[in-house]
């Protein structure tokens, strides 16, 4: 029988080993968390101070963007600091507690995007109901119903995993902490684990994701149907096509990595495709959203360019 010692704090191994290319990969993340934080923050900015978007859809994308800087807040920061340290550890806490935000945010993200499928199909579908049907109040309880959820779903992974006995190793082959390379190092049963890992997260992930397709389903459906028109259908789906783009970046990734059983040859892919979903995606949704989005844009004209211009006439 193994060992059983009390594990006080996890050795990150980081992105890579080569202490050459740390600086490298220091900047590169130092980059996009400020192009998060600067992209995510314009979004959440003027969906609150610009009047003309105070409706559903840019209810829910401020939320997005505030679900994104947090998501992103849970690794990037804690990267950036290993990158620059000898020794990169965690303390058994706030490895659990990273854990725990980390499959929070994400799953509230997950649900979210579901949100935001069923609102474009309320608002082409039945574009006369849905100030009923999306009333602020309802906005409120769908967005309430994704967080909420995502507290049971992250609580779940994060206790059963701090209950396992750790003895193989401090050393976690990730650049943060998750459950699957958690697992790795168990010397207890991991079962449980693993299955909750594959029931619990699949169904909130795969369920929302469905749920997202069934919408766009519904909707080229019900147009083709009503308008026998390519042309109203090619431009009701554009107005669909960025949330659509941040659909598939966000469950592409999650899903290559928490349906596939946990494997240790799986790792170092598992790490590749964290940084998508963890560094990159929250990147693009705010580059996404106001590329695509002519509202956006035209807000964030107003707001900034309106602020710059008054501050330049300040200083003349």
């Amino acid at each position: 029988m193994e060992n059983v010692t009390t594990v006080n704090e996890f050795l990150l191994l980081g992105l890579t080993s080569v202490q050459q290319l740390q600086p490298f990969f220091f900047v590169i993340f130092l980059i996009i968390y400020l192009i998060n934080l600067v992209g995510n923050g314009a979004i959440l900015v003027i969906t609150i101070l610009e009047p003309k978007l105070h409706f559903a859809m840019y209810f829910f994308l401020g939320n997005l963007s505030c679900l994104d800087i947090c998501y992103s807040s849970v690794t990037l920061p804690k990267i950036l600091i290993n990158l620059l340290s000898a020794r990169r550890t965690i303390s058994f806490l706030g490895c659990i507690t990273q854990l725990y935000f980390f499959h929070f945010l994400g799953s509230t993200e997950a649900v979210l995007l579901a949100v935001m499928a069923f609102d474009r199909f309320a608002a082409i579908c039945n574009p006369l109901r849905y100030p009923v049907i999306m009333s602020p109040k309802v906005c409120i309880l769908l967005t309430a119903m994704a967080w909420i959820t995502s507290i049971f779903n992250a609580l779940v992974h994060s206790v059963m995993t701090a209950r396992l006995n750790f003895c193989r190793s401090q050393e976690l082959n990730h650049f943060f902490c998750d459950v699957k390379p958690l697992l790795e190092l168990a010397c207890s049963n991991t079962l449980l684990n693993q299955w909750l890992l594959f029931v619990v997260t699949g169904s909130v992930s795969m369920g929302a994701f469905f749920l997202t397709l069934l919408s766009y389903l519904y909707i080229i459906c019900s147009l083709l149907l009503k308008h026998k028109s390519c042309r109203i259908l090619h431009k009701a789906l554009s107005t669909c096509a960025s949330h659509f783009m941040v659909v598939c970046l966000f469950y592409g990734p999650v899903g290559f990595t928490y349906i596939r059983p946990a494997s240790a040859t799986s790792m170092t892919q598992d790490r590749m495709v964290a940084i998508v979903y963890s560094a990159v995606t929250p990147v693009l949704n705010p580059l996404i959203y106001t590329l695509r989005n002519k509202e956006v844009r035209l807000a964030l004209k107003e707001t900034f360019g309106s602020k710059l211009f008054k501050d330049c006439r300040h200083h003349h």
